[in-house]
């Protein structure tokens, strides 16, 4: 196999990945990603056994375990940009041999679960409800630097994304990704279902206006009104094309999940944001404990 690079897989002199500080066996199999480092312990809070806790930078992991479950949760911090540094070390971190610097001959594949909030896009998706997405939409660019391939399912949803929205002018590339059904089956009761889009930013690129104008003003509705079969968007945010792409790239089952704490078309906002990502957090440790 070929030899990787100390230049492009960096071990520190722990022994550990460089962004993320962690070894080989100081991650489960079973992941929960959130974007803010507090968060992290607001759910390991639940594990009966922690075993590890590490931070480099925002990048906060704690293992545990629920039962005989082992889980671990990390904390990826905002935006696809972060998403590429956590999903390429987390897949290192489980099928790179760090003595070798060579991919292991047997791949193993990671369930990656994220938490975390969300705009929705839709009337009928309230605030202080939950997402579980379909697909991840990304006008972001970051797997357009990738080698990766669509099945024809997604490539006629982007097809018809890009007609009817006229977003690749000046917005690059738009791609698109299915969440695994491994994991998206078990999250169907109580989660509105639909593709996410995941913007570069959180003021304009998500069409919010404060003191600068935008280059698109029908953003929104361009959005909202989208609709391909039975998919339409339910709601945005910063990471969940990033997590999709690069999750079936290399071949690990990824799943975002979102509470939505605004809503774009009516205008409102969540008056107990934590409470509502607590209550998502217990409801998805519920089905990982005792479905994965």
């Amino acid at each position: 196999m070929q030899r990787i690079a100390e230049s492009e897989l960096i071990i520190n002199p722990r022994g550990a990945i460089y962004h993320l500080n962690l070894k080989p066996d100081e991650i489960a199999e079973n992941i929960i990603t959130v974007g803010d480092p507090d968060r992290v312990k607001e759910i390991s809070k639940h594990f009966d056994h922690l075993e590890l806790e590490r931070q480099h930078r925002e990048f906060v992991t704690h293992t545990g375990t629920i039962g005989n479950k082992r889980i671990s949760v990390v904390s990826t911090g905002i935006g696809p940009d972060n998403i590429d540094i956590v999903l390429n070390e987390l897949d290192a971190l489980v099928n790179i041999d760090f003595e070798t610097r060579s991919a292991r001959d047997e791949l193993k594949s990671l369930n990656i679960i994220r938490i975390g909030t969300s705009g929705s896009l839709q009337a009928d998706v309230p605030v202080d409800s939950f997402v579980a997405s379909t697909h991840g939409l990304g006008i972001d660019n970051l797997m357009n630097f990738y080698l990766f391939e669509n099945n024809e399912e997604e490539k006629q949803l982007i097809h018809s994304f890009i007609t009817q929205t006229q977003l690749h002018n000046g917005f690059g590339d738009p791609y698109i990704t299915a969440a695994s059904m491994h994991l998206l089956k078990h999250f169907v009761e109580g989660y509105h279902q639909g593709i996410t889009v995941t913007c570069p930013g959180f003021y304009g690129p998500q069409g919010r206006i404060l003191r600068l104008g935008i280059s698109n003003p029908h953003l929104i509705d361009n959005l909202t009104s989208f609709g391909f079969g039975k998919y339409r968007i339910t709601n945005f945010e910063m990471e969940t094309s990033a997590l999709y792409g690069l999750g079936k790239a290399l071949h690990h089952n990824c799943l975002s999940l979102s509470a939505i704490i605004a809503n774009r078309i009516h205008k409102n906002f969540s008056k107990d944001a934590g409470a509502l990502i607590e209550k998502l957090i217990i409801e998805s440790l519920e089905i990982i404990t005792q479905k994965l």
